[in-house]
């Protein structure tokens, strides 16, 4: 799919590096009046109006936003694609949850009927609050991950999903095998990794539910196709922890776990990681492995605290997750809202550029996807979200008392949800409009 060329001028703000590198203010471009040319689904130019405008041929559209600002669209690093009809489920913490509330959940999505109907709730959600692309968990059924693609594909946006392994210590009817979940997810490679703009995430649920043998076909699929995905949990819960050392004593700690079966590696997204020592932190910067921090469902089940500064002070490369179902938002601005009471209660801040970051080039830093998506520099796919200052009466009038676009941005996550989403583009495409 391609797109008409057109230009849009509002105000326009892009991060284009991680400020505990390079500071703040060489973290980010912003345009008080800006103009962003897209042309054929990429950005072809970024720039102050008053330069571009007279460059721009005579029939070229211009939308002009008033009171909005555009970003980069947001990137999801961790989000369950079949918890969607359990998100807000009440009381419990990580494992008991799991039982009580996901796994009935989940059963569901053998039926292709039922996954195509939530394929589209889930993405039109994602959409709406301005999230353009996602790593995403499917189910144990491959009919959930066709499901998911199918829908995307339609779409044109940028998707990372894959089929849960997940073959002991669930319940019989979520189970596979090491050998099923190998074929199912090999065919599920060869259908959908690299069509279009999707890509695939060998995705074994976390190490508690997959034996040694599982864990060794995944690392097996890893090296069979080069270009997929890792996805799955590390360190969330301090019980799933002891568990993990219970069913693996020969193994120095839980990343060593996932280390040892070779799993670890630029494409490896690991979820959560409240409960890091320095030692894993440095072993996922020398392999190049990511964290997708998920405040708002580390709240909301009492997991912990994700330590930002350490993961920063090993350069570890981070995202953003909502982690829906345990996340209770798939907006991307109400997760950076938790994100900055999670640093605060550990004593440090988090700078609106640096959120700006986190929910856009860090997420993409994260995928290895920083060519493609993430800015809104010249060459990148044109995906991006439209913020709207008048959204709702008191954003609005908070907003009339900023002194700075930094001030804008942290009343933009404090006060902001899916309301506060204008509009969103995929690949130059209006795919979202409030």
């Amino acid at each position: 799919m391609t797109a008409t060329r057109k230009a849009y001028r509002a105000a326009i703000l892009h991060s284009i590096a991680d400020p505990a590198e390079v500071g703040l203010e060489a973290s980010h471009e912003y345009y008080e009046d800006g103009l962003l040319v897209v042309d054929e689904g990429r950005i072809s130019a970024l720039g102050h109006a008053t330069d571009l405008l007279p460059t721009l041929d005579a029939d070229i559209e211009v939308v002009h936003y008033q009171d909005a600002l555009i970003t980069p669209g947001f990137i999801d690093t961790h989000i369950h694609f079949p918890q969607t009809g359990m998100i807000g489920s009440y009381g419990e913490q990580l494992l008991d949850w799991l039982n009580t509330y996901t796994f009935p959940c989940e059963k569901q999505f053998a039926d292709k009927a039922h996954a195509d109907k939530v394929a589209k709730i889930f993405l039109q959600e994602l959409l709406r609050n301005g999230t353009t692309t996602a790593l995403v968990f499917g189910s144990v059924h491959p009919e959930s991950v066709n499901a998911l693609f199918e829908e995307a594909e339609r779409l044109d946006l940028r998707l990372i999903a894959g089929k849960v392994m997940m073959d002991r210590n669930a319940p019989d009817y979520l189970t596979d095998t090491a050998e099923s979940s190998y074929s199912e997810s090999k065919a599920l490679i060869q259908r959908w990794h690299g069509k279009a703009r999707l890509h695939y995430a060998v995705t074994p649920r976390f190490a508690p539910t997959s034996t040694p043998e599982q864990l060794a076909m995944a690392g097996q699929l890893l090296k069979e196709h080069p270009g997929v995905y890792l996805h799955t949990h590390l360190s969330e819960n301090l019980k799933e922890i002891d568990w993990v050392k219970e069913l693996f004593p020969e193994r120095k700690g839980y990343l060593d776990v996932y280390d040892h079966f070779e799993l670890l590696g630029e494409r490896s997204v690991f979820a959560h990681g409240v409960h890091l020592c320095d030692e894993e932190c440095q072993r996922l910067a020398e392999t190049g492995s990511a964290v997708a921090f998920c405040p708002t469902s580390n709240l909301f089940l009492g997991s912990g605290l994700f330590n930002l500064p350490q993961a920063e002070r090993f350069k570890v490369n981070v995202g953003l997750g909502t982690d829906v179902g345990a996340g209770t938002s798939f907006s991307l601005l109400n997760t950076l809202n938790e994100a900055y009471k999670v640093m605060q209660l550990q004593g440090a801040r988090l700078h609106p550029y640096k959120s700006l970051y986190l929910a856009t080039l860090g997420g993409a830093r994260a995928l290895r996807l920083d060519d493609r998506i993430g800015s809104l520099r010249a060459g990148n796919d044109a995906d991006f979200v439209v913020l709207d200052y008048k959204a709702t009466p008191l954003l609005d009038y908070r907003i009339q008392q900023s002194n700075s676009i930094e001030e804008t941005l942290f009343v933009l996550t404090t006060l902001g949800d899916d309301r506060t989403v204008r509009e969103t583009f995929a690949a130059g495409r209006s795919v979202h409009r409030r």
